[in-house]
């Protein structure tokens, strides 16, 4: 699992060519994510955006396989989402926010969903997002993703979570402080 205390740690020149490489490969294998779209366009966002960079960084090294899926036609923004096979597997056996974690008494996991996703510098799917993924492919076969809870859910103790089976795209809930080894959560990022 990530150690991440905060977005500011060391991202060396190394790693931002490696990186960069990496997403522009993954980029030209997987056209049919984003359709029309150019890598030199994006590469330019890319490397205007150092912060969001180390976020893209953290999430690949989280397992998460950033890739391109959409451009918001508003702010011109290149839209980013975690399109790993099964949830990214350094994100995983997490409880759902803050409050779920302070209330498990014992067997606490070292972290939670909300926090990681915050020190990475990246938003947790909505459950809109997370069907628009499904579109692009098959994800979460064998595990599961948490995704943004309305509050009058969350309020109740309760989270929600998405998955793929049978062919469909399955929303459930589960109490928030839950964690499983199959279960971590899937971000997005806009640059």
């Amino acid at each position: 699992m990530s150690t991440i205390k905060n977005n500011k740690k060391e991202f060396s020149p190394e790693q931002r060519e490696e990186l960069l490489a990496t997403l522009k490969g993954r980029f030209e294998k997987n056209v049919s994510r984003h359709k029309g779209l150019q890598w030199p366009k994006v590469e330019a966002n890319l490397e205007a955006n150092a912060e969001k960079l180390r976020s893209l960084h953290e999430m690949e090294i989280t397992g998460g396989e950033p890739d391109v899926v959409g451009l918001d036609k508003k702010t011109g923004e290149y839209i980013f989402f975690d399109c790993s096979a099964e949830s990214p597997k350094g994100r995983t056996s997490l409880c759902f926010d803050r409050e779920a974690l302070d209330s498990r008494k014992e067997h606490k996991p070292k972290n939670n969903a909300m926090d990681l996703a915050a020190a990475m510098g990246v938003e947790i799917l909505t459950e809109d997002e997370y069907r628009d993924l499904q579109k692009l492919g098959s994800f979460d076969l064998k595990s599961s993703s948490w995704v943004k809870t309305p509050p009058e859910v969350r309020k109740l103790g309760g989270a929600l979570f998405c998955d793929r089976r049978f062919g469909r795209v399955f929303v459930y809930h589960n109490g928030a402080q839950s964690y499983y080894s199959g279960r971590g959560f899937r971000s997005s990022l806009k640059v």
